[in-house]
């Protein structure tokens, strides 16, 4: 005669012994007869089970169920560890151009030569854009001999005495708009013509 399914299933080694117990006992939990009840015979009342006391509990981690979850706790601290030692960077970089963009403050203070009557525009290239700032013909001559430069601070650009201007790139050079190298031939560093008028 045939083998029962599960017998089958058994054999092949394809389920357990402790898994067909797990299923005998929550049979037995659900109120129907589990399969080692002969037939005929009703399943215990009061939903007690007469099933061994290792198939109610639940079977034990295997050692790669084990080895799992400690690779994802590893995993779940070493992200943490990255995370935080990103935003550790992220505050100091912060910081830093703080403590930068107060000293450039400190040092621009009651320097800057713009006036409010100037009327000629001085087109200059930053930060991939073109941009103007506003001089008189003698701050024009000058800003385009490179005894002036041009240092952006808080949105505005504000023209200042090459001094001046070295110190900003000493400090943080990204805030150096313009600064004309008085030794080049031909054009501005800018590349933009001084005559350009716009």
């Amino acid at each position: 005669m045939a083998d029962s399914l599960r017998d089958q299933l058994l054999k092949s080694g394809i389920v357990k012994q402790v898994q067909t117990e797990r299923v005998q006992a929550d049979r037995a939990r659900e109120g129907r007869r589990p399969a080692s009840t002969p037939p005929g015979k009703s399943a215990p009342k009061g939903g007690k089970s007469h099933a061994s006391p290792a198939a109610s509990r639940p079977p034990r981690q295997s050692q790669e169920d084990m080895d799992l979850a400690k690779a994802y706790a590893i995993r779940a601290q070493t992200e943490a560890s990255e995370r935080k030692r990103a935003e550790q960077e992220a505050a100091e970089q912060a910081r830093l151009r703080r403590e930068r963009k107060l000293k450039i403050q400190q040092l621009l203070d009651g320097k800057a030569l713009n006036k409010a009557d100037a009327d000629q525009p001085r087109n200059f290239e930053y930060g991939g854009k073109i941009r103007r700032i506003h001089v008189d013909a003698v701050q024009l001559g000058a800003l385009n001999a490179g005894e002036l430069g041009v240092v952006q601070q808080g949105g505005r650009y504000l023209l200042v005495s090459r001094e001046i201007a070295e110190q900003v790139r000493d400090i943080d050079a990204r805030q150096l708009a313009l600064l004309v190298d008085p030794g080049a031939t031909g054009a501005g560093d800018d590349g933009v013509p001084d005559d350009l008028m716009w």
